[in-house]
């Protein structure tokens, strides 16, 4: 069911989209619906900008089925990344003693706990250094991960755009409550999947800032956008636009902070609001 929402009577100039479990349906496909109604806005002179938690290297599928490559930003606002240029425009990484610190709390709070970090280079696939590091015994949250096993020390010994913290069978929501008390303001906890998996970034690292870094380098504010998300990894983006839209599958927080909901992922949700100004 979707709710009865006051949209802008002006089509938005910026759109900037979640990923999974919104834009793109539980078999990871944009559909033709929603990529019509995207091409039409751009056609029109809005922009369009993903915002994910996923990070630069993971967007190759989706940039080829939007058909085009837009702004993007990535690991939860962390980095913000061009990919017509594959070129990382900016990142915010944790040092290495505040990930040192917060490995050490986290070890405190959530006993058993695994811990991973990503990094980022000067494109989505720098080769440089490994990206996606874990410590012996991290039991990942996905299928097929890309990861590199390192010591927890050597985990640890760069900067991270992200720390993951996981702990297969517990809630997403209860690991960020154990952890948040010792945390604090030293960095921004929250999930994108409830499947024992929280993400510390840097403080004040948000899909809000790294959306409003976009905006502004677009010329874009956020009076002229609408967002969508599902998860509470995007309320800072929600409730930074204009218009925030959760999707019909979306958690709790989500729908707290947005202004409207609208179909699920599965059902077009994104095209079904989009449709109102492109249809």
């Amino acid at each position: 069911m979707t709710s009865l929402p006051h949209r802008p009577s002006e089509p938005p100039r910026l759109i900037g989209s979640d990923v999974d479990g919104t834009l793109i349906d539980d078999q990871d496909r944009i559909t033709d619906r929603t990529r019509r109604v995207i091409s039409a806005a751009v056609a029109d002179g809005a922009q369009f900008v993903l915002a994910t938690g996923r990070p630069p290297r993971w967007l190759k599928p989706i940039i080829e089925q939007l058909g085009y490559a837009p702004l993007a930003v990535c690991a939860n606002g962390a980095v913000v990344y061009d990919s017509s240029a594959d070129q990382i425009l900016t990142a915010s990484t944790l040092p290495v003693e505040t990930l040192e610190w917060l490995a050490d709390c986290a070890l405190t709070a959530i006993p058993g706990c695994g811990l991973a970090a990503e990094r980022v280079g000067r494109s989505a696939h720098d080769a440089a250094s490994p990206q996606f590091v874990s410590a012996p015994g991290y039991e990942h949250a996905w299928l097929n991960p890309d990861n590199v096993e390192l010591s927890a020390t050597e985990v640890l010994s760069a900067p991270a755009i992200k720390l993951l913290v996981r702990k297969a069978g517990a809630a997403s929501a209860d690991l960020r409550a154990a952890l948040l008390p010792l945390v604090g303001d030293r960095a921004h906890i929250t999930f994108s999947t409830n499947h024992g998996l929280i993400e510390l970034s840097a403080p004040g690292v948000t899909k809000a800032s790294g959306l409003s870094w976009a905006a502004e380098r677009l010329g874009r504010t956020p009076a002229e956008t609408v967002t969508f998300g599902d998860m509470p990894n995007d309320v800072p983006m929600l409730a930074w636009a204009k218009h925030g839209v959760a999707m019909g599958n979306a958690h709790r927080d989500a729908v707290i902070a947005a202004n409207e909901i609208t179909k699920t992922n599965n059902d077009d949700g994104v095209a079904h609001v989009l449709e109102h100004w492109w249809g």
